[in-house]
This record gives structure tokens, C-alpha cells and sequence, in this order.
């Protein structure tokens, strides 16, 4: 079994994949490791270089070909699930990330035994206005929320203990949510980064543009509702839905007070429609809130999937008499 697994998402990356096959074998020689290589249904002939590339480097790299294109989070899931080292190591295969990075990541996660190194591209070489500053406000308002203090969540180029990191399954554009995700399995002090070396773009285009940072911010409301609630959706509803129907019920009693106590015209205030509609709304949110119990309950017991971790046991027999 390779100690080290290294997954790498390609969509149409022709003209990157010599230089890649090239800086994996000097940065992996000396290496126990496997690499994995998704091509997420590339249509510019990536697929056939990367096979050329399959039959002369041999057994230690995998070409996974996707039927179609199915986002880089779908791709980086297909080579996690293939994945058998120990270690697995996440890269992007335009090589503005450095493959020489990927040892000393998986080496200070073993030394220090984390769960998560992540690096962080402190020197990007990248646009200001249109990748840097977006990414920097991202970053800020992913820690804020999230309660994972990285500097950069962008950085594919992370190492993950494979026993934590197969414990989540990834959706949608969530893996630049990874550390975040597994802030539910795990310490948020066994999450650390490392500065990385990163290199302007050689070859091909970017895949990302400025509407990226909007599908992040859409993504982050549903992982800040995952992390804190995704077992007690009720809470959330329900504190919710309990504040709306005390301020609706507020309304409508003063309104009834103000009614049947001084006599006054109640049908065409705003208050009244107001109260009701806050009332209604309370009502609705407790609704939503005891769907969210079953549907939570049905997530974990239609799956097995347990509320906790066990990290490892220590069981001693008992003495033969």
C-alpha cells in the first residue's frame, strides 16, 4: 500500500501535462507514492496524453477519465476515493503550484501528526484586481465564519491524513471548504498551513474567473448552516421561528387590546398584516425546523454514518490464567 497518494484534477490541460509529468517524477523519485490524475472529461486531448504518459511511467500513476465534465469538486472526490496511501496530497495541474511542495507538506502532517497542512500561496503570483483582492475578502469572511483560521482556502496544494479526509463526502464547488468540513471531524488545532511556492500560470488558461467569488459566498451560507447545525437543524428553525411568532404575537395582542379594550379600527393597519405575517412565519420555521430532525436522522441511519469519530482504540487482553 503507498504511503502517499498524490490526486490531481485536469480538465483541458494539453499543453501543462509534459511539465507535470516531468515535476512529479523529480519531486516523487525517491517517494512511496502513487499519483492520480482525474481527467474530468477534457476535450482538448488531454485525455490521450495522459495515457501516452500512464505507459511510461508505469503502475505508480492512475488516469482516471470522467464520462464528462463534472466541476473539480466531483473529480478531486473520484481520486480521493481511489486514493490507498496513508497521506493524500491535493494539486492543481497547471503547475502554479509547485510539486516540490508536496513531500515537505506530507512530512510535517506525519511529524506533527495533524489531519490537515494546507499551504498558502503568500507570494501569488496572480492579477490584483481580479483574483487576489476578491480571494482576500473570501478568505476573510470563510475564517470569520467558519472558525478555521487559514489564509488562503483557494490553495489546492493540501495535505490530508486519509483516514479523516474520507470521512466527508464532497458536493456541488465545496472543496475549497475541505479544512472547514473537517473541522467536524477533528481539532481546528490539528489544521495548520505552510507557506508554498506558487508560479505564474505557463500554459493554457485559467478556469476561474470573478463570478467564482459569488458561487463562494452562496456556498459558505450552506457550510456555516452544516457546520453548526447539520445535526440539530431544530435550533436553527426553531430559535428562528420563535422569535417571529413572539414578535407577531406581540402585534396581534396589542392590536386586540387596542381593539376590544378602546375601541379602535384595527382592519386597515399595517400592523395587523404585519403581526400575521410574522406569526405565520414562526409557524413555518418550527415546520421546517422538525422536517430538518428527520431528514437529519434519515441522512445518518439510511447511511450508517455515526455522529462521531474514533480516532484509534487501545484494547489489552487479559491475562491467560
Amino acid at each position: 500500500m503507498p504511503r502517499l497518494s498524490v490526486v490531481i484534477p485536469l480538465y483541458n490541460e494539453i499543453e501543462s501535462i509534459p511539465a507535470l509529468i516531468d515535476a512529479l517524477h523529480a519531486a516523487l523519485a525517491q517517494a512511496d507514492a502513487e499519483v492520480i490524475i482525474v481527467d474530468d472529461g477534457s476535450r482538448d486531448g488531454s485525455a490521450r496524453a495522459l495515457d501516452e504518459a500512464a505507459q511510461s511511467w508505469g503502475a505508480a500513476l492512475k488516469i482516471l477519465h470522467l464520462q464528462r465534465n463534472f466541476g473539480q469538486t466531483a473529480a478531486m472526490q473520484a481520486g480521493i476515493d481511489a486514493a490507498r496511501g496513508e497521506v493524500i496530497v491535493t494539486l492543481d495541474a497547471d503547475l502554479q503550484n509547485d510539486p516540490e511542495d508536496i513531500l515537505p507538506l506530507a512530512e510535517r502532517l506525519l511529524r506533527e501528526n495533524l489531519d490537515v497542512v494546507a499551504g498558502w500561496r503568500k507570494d501569488r503570483k496572480d492579477g490584483l484586481l481580479l483574483r487576489k483582492i476578491p480571494s482576500r475578502i473570501a478568505n476573510r469572511l470563510i475564517r470569520r465564519l467558519t472558525g478555521v483560521y487559514l489564509h488562503d482556502y483557494g490553495c489546492t496544494l493540501k495535505a490530508y491524513r486519509a483516514s479523516v479526509l474520507k470521512g466527508v463526502r464532497l458536493y456541488g464547488e465545496m472543496h475549497r471548504f475541505i479544512p472547514a468540513w473537517l473541522s467536524t471531524l477533528t481539532y481546528t488545532d490539528r489544521i495548520q498551513e505552510v507557506p508554498v511556492r506558487h508560479h505564474p500560470r505557463r500554459a493554457g488558461k485559467s478556469k476561474y474567473g470573478i463570478s467564482r467569488t459569488f458561487r463562494v459566498l452562496v456556498d459558505l451560507f450552506f457550510v456555516k448552516y452544516f457546520l453548526g447545525y447539520s445535526q440539530r437543524p431544530m435550533h436553527f428553525f426553531g430559535t428562528i421561528g420563535l422569535a417571529s411568532l413572539a414578535v407577531g404575537s406581540a402585534m396581534l395582542l396589542y392590536l386586540f387590546v387596542d381593539k376590544f379594550v378602546d375601541g379602535a379600527a384595527i382592519s386597515g393597519r399595517p400592523m395587523l398584516i404585519a403581526g400575521v405575517l410574522f406569526f405565520l412565519a414562526g409557524l413555518q420555521f418550527l415546520n421546517t425546523g422538525i422536517l430538518g430532525e428527520m431528514l437529519s436522522r434519515v441522512y445518518y441511519e439510511a447511511q450508517h454514518k455515526t455522529t462521531y469519530v474514533v480516532r484509534s482504540s487501545v484494547h489489552i487482553d487479559a491475562p491467560e490464567t
